[in-house]
Order: C-alpha cells, then sequence, then structure tokens
C-alpha cells in the first residue's frame, strides 16, 4: 500500500505517469520538462500563464528549475529492487492465494514466500537469489547445473563441469561476481559517458528552447510594431485621401461657380440679342418706309447681314453708322473670360498626393532602416583575361577571347573572376545582381588580400571570401572549401546580396516573388570587404536602381 501511495505522489498531473527529468513552478508544483514546456507555450498566445495545478498566474514565462531530489527520487523508485510487490514474482507453493516471493532457488527452480523459506533446505546446492522468473537461464544448458563461473576467452557463463570436463577446460575463468563487477564498471563508465552527453543535450535543448522564446517574443514585438505601422499608415493614407478629395472638391466648386458666373453672364446676354433679333425681324417685316426709317438707332445691333439684304438703297444710306456693332472686343473678353476659369489644377492635387507620401515615407523610414543599393563598379585591373567588363564598369560576361589585359599583382590569373573598386569597412549595405543565360556563376564578398593566382584563389575556395554559386544545377554556399548546399529548385536569376558588417553578417536574397532568403554567413571580418564576381559563362550584371518609380498621372 506504501509502495502504491508513493507511486502516486511521483505521477505528473498532466501526463499522468512517473515524472521524467522533473521541473518546479514558483508555486512549487512539479511536472515533466516537456509536458509544461508543452503548456507552456499554447498559453503564450494568452500572454498570460498559469499553473496547471492551482491555476496560478504570472505575466512572464516562468522559469523551468530541475527538481534534482525528485528526480533522484524517481530514479531510485525505477531501479531494479527487491520488493517482491512491485516484481510480480509470487511462491510457488502457495497456490490458494498469491503471496509474494522472498528468494528464488535456483537448484529446485522455484520461488519462496518467508514461510516456505524458512522450512527450505539449507545445503549448499540450493543456492537463493532475489526473486527471478527465469531461473532456467540460471542453469547450464548441457549439464543442467547452476553456473558459477564466467569464461573470460568465450564470453559466456558456464558450471562447474564446463570448466573440468567441457569445451571451456583450461579457459581463463572468474567468477561470477568478479565478472559482474568488471562488467559493472565498464557499463558505469558507458553510463558516465551518457550522463555526461545527456546533459550536454540537454543544455542545447535548454539553449534552443531560450532562443525559440527569444524568436517568439521578438516576432511577437516585431508583429506588434508592424501592425501598428500599417495601421498608422493606413490613417495617414486615409486622411491624406480626404485631404485630396477636399481639395478636389473646392477646386472643382470654384471652378463650377466662376463657369457658372460666366453662364449667367452670357444668359443676359443672349436674352438681350434675343430681344434685339425680334425688334430687327420687326423692324424688317415693316411695309412702311417712313416707320422704318422712323425707328430708334440701331448701331449697337451688330447685325450688317440685313442691311446687306435690303433692296431699298435709300434705307440702306439712312441707317445710322454701325462700326461699333460688329466690334469684336466683347467676344475677345468673354474669351479671356473662359480662358481664366482654367481646368481643374490637376498639377496641385499631384503635388498634395506626392508631398502627402513623402512625409509617410518619411516616417516610415523613421521606424524602418533603410538605405539605397550600393553604386558597386567592378574593377577592370582585377578582371581575369577570359572575362568581359563593359563600358560602364557593370557587367561582366564569359569571353573565349583572351583579352591580353596587363599581368599586375591585383589581376586574377586563373579564374574569370573580378572583384568590385568599391570596399566596405562598417555599416550596412546591400546590392542586387541579374545573372543572365548563366548556370556557372559566383557572387560573394573578398577581403583584398584574396590569392590572384592559386589555385585556391577561386571565391569561397579560401578562408578570405565567401561565395553564393551555381554549378551543375546545384546551389551553394561556400567558404573555405566548405560548402553548404541549397535546395536546387532556387530562381535565382536577380540576386541580393546584403552585408552588415558590424553584425558579422553577410546574407544572400533571391528576389523572386515573394523576396526568399537563402542563406546567412555569421563571420568577425577583420579586413575591408569587396563584392566580387565570377562568372564562367553569360553575364553578370550589377542593378543600376533598387526599383521603379509610380507616375501618378499617367491615367488621367
Amino acid at each position: 500500500m506504501a509502495s502504491a501511495d508513493l507511486r502516486q505522489e511521483l505521477n505528473c498531473s498532466i501526463c499522468l505517469n512517473i515524472y521524467t527529468d522533473p521541473v518546479t513552478l514558483r508555486c512549487g508544483h512539479n511536472f515533466c520538462r516537456v509536458c509544461i514546456d508543452h503548456v507552456l507555450d499554447t498559453q503564450e498566445r494568452s500572454g498570460v500563464y498559469t499553473c496547471p495545478e492551482c491555476r496560478a498566474e504570472c505575466q512572464e514565462r516562468p522559469a523551468l528549475q530541475r527538481n534534482i531530489a525528485l528526480c533522484n527520487i524517481v530514479g531510485r523508485f525505477l531501479s531494479p529492487r527487491p520488493d517482491q510487490e512491485e516484481t510480480g514474482i509470487f511462491c510457488t507453493y502457495c497456490v490458494d492465494s498469491p503471496v509474494p516471493a522472498a528468494k528464488s532457488c535456483l537448484h529446485c527452480e522455484a520461488s519462496l514466500c518467508d514461510k516456505h523459506l524458512r522450512v527450505h533446505s539449507k545445503s549448499a546446492e540450493h543456492v537463493l537469489s532475489d526473486p527471478n522468473t527465469s531461473l532456467v537461464k540460471r542453469k547450464c544448458s548441457v549439464h543442467k547445473k547452476i553456473l558459477d563461473y564466467y569464461c573470460t576467452e568465450d564470453s559466456v557463463c558456464i558450471c562447474v563441469s564446463c570448466r573440468l570436463d567441457g569445451e571451456h577446460r583450461g579457459h581463463q575463468m572468474e567468477s561470477l561476481d568478479e565478472a559482474s563487477e568488471k562488467k559493472k564498471e565498464k557499463v558505469r563508465n558507458v553510463l558516465q559517458k551518457l550522463t555526461t552527453k545527456r546533459e550536454e543535450t540537454e543544455k542545447r535543448v535548454q539553449g534552443l528552447q531560450e532562443r525559440k522564446r527569444e524568436d517568439q517574443e521578438k516576432a511577437a514585438d516585431v508583429t506588434k510594431r508592424v501592425t501598428a505601422l500599417f495601421r498608422d499608415i493606413r490613417r495617414q493614407l486615409e486622411d491624406l485621401e480626404k485631404r485630396v478629395l477636399s481639395e478636389i472638391s473646392k477646386l472643382e466648386e470654384s471652378v463650377s461657380l466662376s463657369v457658372s458666373h460666366l453662364i449667367q453672364q452670357l444668359e443676359i446676354k443672349k436674352d438681350e440679342l434675343s430681344r434685339k433679333m425680334r425688334h430687327i425681324e420687326e423692324l424688317c417685316n415693316m411695309s412702311d418706309p417712313v416707320t422704318v426709317l422712323q425707328e430708334p438707332d440701331t448701331g449697337d445691333l451688330c447685325d450688317t447681314e440685313e442691311l446687306c439684304n435690303m433692296s431699298d438703297p435709300v434705307i440702306v444710306l439712312q441707317e445710322p453708322d454701325t462700326g461699333d456693332v460688329c466690334d469684336t472686343e466683347d467676344i475677345e473678353r468673354h474669351d479671356d473670360q473662359v480662358h481664366g476659369v482654367g481646368d481643374l489644377d490637376v498639377g496641385l492635387i499631384s503635388g498634395t498626393i506626392h508631398t502627402g507620401l513623402s512625409d509617410i515615407i518619411k516616417g516610415i523610414n523613421v521606424w524602418v532602416y533603410m538605405q539605397e543599393p550600393a553604386d558597386v563598379i567592378l574593377d577592370v585591373n582585377t578582371a581575369g583575361n577570359y572575362i568581359h567588363i563593359s563600358g560602364d564598369m557593370k557587367t561582366a560576361a564569359e569571353s573565349d577571347i583572351d583579352q591580353n589585359r596587363p599581368e599586375t599583382p591585383e589581376r586574377f590569373q586563373i579564374f574569370p573572376q573580378v572583384i568590385s573598386t568599391d570596399r566596405f569597412s562598417s555599416g550596412r549595405h546591400y546590392w542586387e545582381v541579374e545573372i543572365r543565360q548563366s548556370v556557372w556563376w559566383g557572387v560573394g564578398m573578398c577581403y583584398p588580400s584574396i590569392d590572384r593566382r592559386g589555385g585556391h584563389s577561386g571565391i569561397g575556395d579560401n578562408n578570405k571570401s565567401w561565395c553564393l554559386c551555381r554549378y551543375d544545377n546545384l546551389f551553394a554556399v561556400i567558404h573555405d572549401s566548405k560548402v553548404i548546399q541549397l535546395p536546387d529548385n532556387i530562381p535565382c536569376e536577380r540576386v541580393r546580396i546584403y552585408l552588415d558588417y558590424e553584425a558579422g553578417q553577410l546574407s544572400f536574397y533571391s528576389l523572386c516573388d515573394p523576396i526568399r532568403h537563402l542563406h546567412t554567413v555569421t563571420a568577425t571580418f577583420t579586413e575591408p570587404l569587396h563584392g566580387v564576381f565570377y562568372v564562367d559563362e553569360g553575364c553578370i550584371q550589377i542593378s543600376g536602381e533598387s526599383g521603379a518609380g509610380i507616375n501618378l498621372l499617367k491615367h488621367w
């Protein structure tokens, strides 16, 4: 009963099994490390951690302290013991009800309880041992005698007959206890090594778990900041949209008022002209010449066609002077007013949008570190003779023709390589390259002290260069001839190289859609770094710009 109660106390409340690597929370409750880690991982999203036993809460992920005492208790509990109730071996002679065995007799091949043990034979041939279910294995399979010796030459347990008359006669022998102790010593040494390795592995697991937690915390923080950033960008864009729409509305209202005023003036003018036209029509329809001639002066009617159509020359000649009737000043003045109103000021709208977007971008740059792409120029003085360099020093192409460049200490003599004139000894920089019609190429960075002549002067083949390359339809990152294989399905027509000198990081990205991180090299840089390029066929071109602009008015 006591053993059952103890076992109950050694059970983890999560998995309901005996503790494995027990750890303790601040509240004092114990759990298997793996079990509580899993529970804390699931609670991480809520931001509150609780004990599965007492529900004690804490805002930060609790540190897990290994319970050494409990770990030792579990180890002792699980180790082999002469506890008959736990072994499940019962007395052979207690047939009415099972009674736990206290010993087993190797000679009788039977297990005995305390009662039957007291009356059991005490002769030497009746060898007693701890309760055992495999008593047959404790006897020689040939002579059916108890195993007493260990043959070191054949590594088997033997009986006395095997030693004296059998095939093991003359062999080196040891007693079972002596051989057992030697083997235990070896096993203890192995156990010590395994324990050390397990502790090292445990430390690595804890380190990786800590790294995982740090990455999760960092990701959560970045997610929070990015969410806030885009929320602010959306708010600013909405404000800019309202401002631009309001500006458009004001411009439309101003133009509409001006045009409405002109329309009103022209309507008045039209009514006046209609009135005059009716008067003239009435005049033209008069048959009495005296009445026509006695009509008031019509010199401002601005219509000479009626005069031209009159058949009576007297009436024409007696008509008042119409020199100001056809004066075009009113028409020109009207045209000037129309042109003065103008169209909707698209330039003003575009300027408002551009200024607003620029302000938003400036705000983003405060949060997100951004820099222009480095203007990397190839140094023709370092180019091998079977690589062609373009006039703008931006393209390196494979050449079947020897370029016959002068042999200098700076020039690569064996490989079709070239390095940049630019050197980077601090800060963060990036540039992009396009690979065209080439399946043998390499891009990366190198120290200026890289060998230019020897067999190990190829980029990546020494400890002074780092290279992303493609060869034999394989992709890899190489440094000091050590190859890190990459997946073979990478779209690499355009590659970005990113350097953070102080952090000691050199990263490669494939600029597909979406952008894909290929590999990051971590090193302690001891010299300035130059861009370096290898091309065995096709060409590599350094991109001249990081992106294309947007013409906001191209559809207007």
